[in-house]
């Protein structure tokens, strides 16, 4: 089944921040530190830059791989 690409991002989202704002999440770690706060903001630029330039089929299967990996029993 094919996903928008708005899915995608939702999925991606809440598999990154759980249940949090991403930008809350930014806000939160420059709270604690701003040194860290700004490689926050950085590492979350590059993940909207990255989820708005890659293929949908291609997340897609990103996507699937975390998935399947996170419900496959640990050793």
């Amino acid at each position: 089944m094919a996903l928008e690409k708005s899915e995608i991002k939702l999925l991606f989202e809440r598999l990154v921040f759980d249940e949090t704002v991403p930008q809350d999440w930014v806000e939160d770690v420059w709270a604690l530190s701003p040194m860290m706060g700004d490689s926050a903001l950085k590492l979350l630029e590059v993940f909207y830059k990255l989820l708005e330039h890659c293929p949908e089929k291609d997340l897609q299967e990103v996507l699937k791989a975390v998935y399947v990996a996170q419900m496959s029993p640990k050793e």
